[in-house]
């Protein structure tokens, strides 16, 4: 890490080091993920599993109603105004995302106390749901500030101490049999902690003082900027879990937590695509001005990234009995084809992280809009009718016709933008 510091540059220097940082803290994210889910998957068995995959499905089908004011806005605008302005821009910020993260909570609570799912999923659903006080208006707030200052290390640090002690709490209310409900509030417990952590150390940058002020005129601009960005991130996030939404009314919890063991172990493969997505793109995709140099770029980002998820896939085809097996137990040996099948979604979905970087890189707002609501659109028709006929092996469909709606969008759009 030192090595980074001697860059004559400092700015490519921090930049580099943040994506250290950064490659660390998603392993770290990945393995604390693997890790919990076979506790999980060993304790709570096939049924309450599958109950838990949902419970975390509609709170990441819930959670980016809070992204109001994403960090697309928020960075340039922390960047752009003086020093003297940062605790008005954090605080105007705050008080958004704080009064729209409360509603979620109270419209998630009621929704669950009227009764409109199982009632295990809606107690684990309370205490996850939680987790939205804290991680926009508190963890994300600040960390934008971090990111205007290309220093994320504090927030990644952060994340990666406090996952770890989570880890080691699930495992001990598993040593001590806690109720499957309990579970959700770690999650809680975890975000509350990032968040106070990070207070602490922006007081402690500001001379022991929050200094956040709120203006009106900043609440609105960041009410209504970034609005088409929030749909859009709103749309891909449900498409990502929809496939777990309709598949929960096809078939039983048990089946749905085989079909979840699966998912989990191959969104953590499918992060690793969109981690080399976010690192190399400032050098070789946002920084380059040259259309001709672009191009060559992306079709080699291209290629690299087809022969890479294509050979990990074939990797995890072929170990995917043993994988299955080792992390969450003989009783999901049945989760093992569909691991099979869904590790080769790896390929349109990094195919696809890497078309996104041009959406982007020019900031093209409705193109990302209408790419993921084509997505969904897709997907949904796709899951219709497949699932019905082929259940878990219906959904990995919906999925793979989705990615490839949205991966054409990208080469559609990046065919008219770099066409002169």
């Amino acid at each position: 890490m030192k090595a980074l510091t001697r860059s004559g540059n400092p700015d490519v220097a921090r930049a580099l080091a943040n994506i250290v940082w950064l490659g660390l803290e998603r392993l770290t994210q990945i393995a604390v993920a693997i890790v919990i889910s076979g506790l999980l998957a060993r304790y709570l068995g096939p049924d309450a599993f599958g109950k838990w995959q949902y419970a975390n499905t509609l709170l990441l089908v819930i959670a980016p109603i809070t992204w109001v004011c994403g960090a697309e806005i928020l960075v340039p605008t922390i960047v752009k105004e003086p020093p003297a302005r940062t605790g008005v821009v954090l605080g105007s910020a705050f008080v958004l995302r704080i009064a729209v993260s409360a509603i979620a909570l109270v419209m998630t609570w009621t929704w669950i106390a009227a009764g409109f799912t199982d009632p295990l999923v809606g107690a684990m659903l309370a205490g996850l749901a939680f987790t939205m006080l804290f991680r926009e208006p508190f963890i994300g707030v600040i960390n934008a500030w971090l990111q205007s200052m290309t220093y994320s290390k504090p927030q990644l640090i952060a994340s990666m101490f406090t996952a770890i002690v989570k880890a080691a709490l699930v495992y001990a209310f598993v040593r001590m049999a806690m109720s499957a409900a309990s579970f959700g509030w770690l999650w809680a417990l975890e975000a509350a902690a990032i968040g106070g952590v990070l207070v602490v150390y922006y007081m402690r940058r500001h001379g022991g003082r929050l200094g956040w002020h709120f203006d009106r005129a900043l609440f609105r601009h960041f009410a209504s900027a970034g609005t088409v960005f929030w749909i859009g991130l709103i749309c891909m996030y449900l498409f990502l879990k929809l496939d777990r939404l309709m598949l929960a009314h096809r078939v039983s919890f048990a089946e749905l937590g085989l079909y979840s063991a699966a998912q989990q172990l191959n969104e953590n493969w499918i992060a690793l695509a969109l981690m080399l997505a976010q690192t190399i793109a400032p050098a070789f995709v946002y920084r380059v001005t040259d259309t001709a140099q672009l191009k060559r770029n992306l079709w080699r980002l291209f290629a690299l990234t087809a022969v890479l998820m294509v050979a990990g896939a074939a990797v995890l085809d072929a170990l995917a009995g043993f994988i299955i097996t080792r992390v969450f137990g003989p009783n999901y040996a049945g989760a093992t084809e569909i691991f099979r099948w869904a590790v080769w979604l790896s390929v349109p979905a990094g195919i696809e992280a890497i078309g996104n970087l041009v959406v982007l890189k020019y900031q093209a707002k409705y193109v990302l809009l209408a790419k993921w609501l084509l997505a969904l659109g897709v997907a949904f028709a796709v899951n219709a009718f497949a699932i019905p006929r082929f259940e878990g092996y219906g959904a990995l469909i919906g999925l793979a016709a989705g990615y490839l709606a949205a991966a054409s969008v990208n080469f559609y759009y990046i065919r008219l933008r770099l066409s002169a």
